[in-house]
């Protein structure tokens, strides 16, 4: 590639960096009533139902199983970092997922593994007892946030393959691997990871965010989030989506974002991991965020 060719992509992928809300956090306990943390007990309404899912869980044992709570973030702590307005500025955004059948989301019955709340007003809740049915491996030690702030969030390769594809197409322009993409990247004075794709790894299913774009392990999600969500099961790919459908689902994939992203979570005592150095990742689409409508998210689990 030469120079105006290796700048046209830089601009591609300038114009599709957004702004990520990074959540960092102590194993410490001790959080205060109704705000930000990792695990503990919720801050729910007093007729809260905790959800449940009927799953296999690693010994291929089905059943019907407490979700684990993960993280409520007090929409206050946010507020100022939300540079776009996406989210409420007020209330408590809870984030749920049955850890003993760890499903991946690429079939519909993975339905209600798992789930996110929103309560408007945070006065009305109050902390709730672990349901008696939750294991004590599934129960997520509280740890206090610490530290939320913005950065950059740029897309990897495999988010813009969709767009490069259409540059190919129509500019002539060839990006066709990693390698090609770091150097555009580097040539337009984006930094990237020296070290190389392992480093990039590491980092990546170590973090906790809000909105940006996906730190993605193995490949895009907007398309499988509106493939399975349509009643498809991906677990073999896309040989079962009929053709004729595959590029509306395509196009169809643009309106879905990503909400919220976690990977393994450190505690004193405990680790909690999606798998093997995984992210779970929770998605939902531009509508249904703008209207406050939080039941139809869909949760994406990667790992390497």
């Amino acid at each position: 590639m030469n120079q105006a060719e290796k700048n046209r992509i830089c601009e591609l992928i300038k114009q599709n960096e957004k702004t990520e809300i990074v959540i960092n956090y102590t194993p410490k306990s001790g959080a205060a009533k109704r705000a930000s943390k990792i695990g503990g007990k919720p801050d729910v309404p007093k007729d809260f139902e905790w959800p449940v899912y009927e799953g296999k869980d690693f010994e291929d044992i089905r059943k019907e199983r407490p979700l684990s709570f993960i993280i409520q973030i007090n929409l206050k702590d946010v507020a100022p970092y939300d540079k776009e307005e996406l989210l409420p500025k007020q209330g408590i955004l809870s984030f749920f997922y049955e850890m003993r059948s760890m499903n991946y989301g690429y079939d519909p019955a993975n339905k209600g593994c798992a789930k996110v709340y929103y309560f408007p007003d945070e006065n009305e809740l109050e902390a709730m007892d672990f349901p008696a049915e939750l294991e004590k491996d599934a129960i997520i030690s509280e740890m206090k946030i610490v530290r939320i702030k913005n950065e950059e969030s740029l897309p990897v390769y495999e988010q813009l393959l969709p767009d490069l594809e259409k540059l190919k197409k129509t500019e002539g322009i060839v990006c066709d691997d990693l390698d090609d993409y770091d150097e555009c990247l580097q040539s337009c004075g984006v930094p990237i990871f020296e070290e190389g794709m392992e480093y990039y790894y590491e980092w990546a299913y170590r973090r906790i965010k809000l909105l940006g774009n996906p730190d993605v392990l193995q490949g895009r999600m907007e398309e499988e989030c509106e493939g399975v969500t349509r009643g498809y099961y991906l677990g073999r790919g896309w040989q079962d989506v009929p053709e004729q459908e595959r590029e509306e689902i395509w196009e169809k994939g643009k309106d879905w974002m990503l909400l919220f992203q976690v990977g393994t979570i450190d505690g004193y005592d405990d680790e909690y991991r999606w798998e093997y150095q995984g992210n779970l990742y929770f998605w939902i689409k531009k509508q249904d965020l703008k209207m406050r409508n939080f039941e139809n998210v869909w949760l994406i689990l990667q790992c390497l």
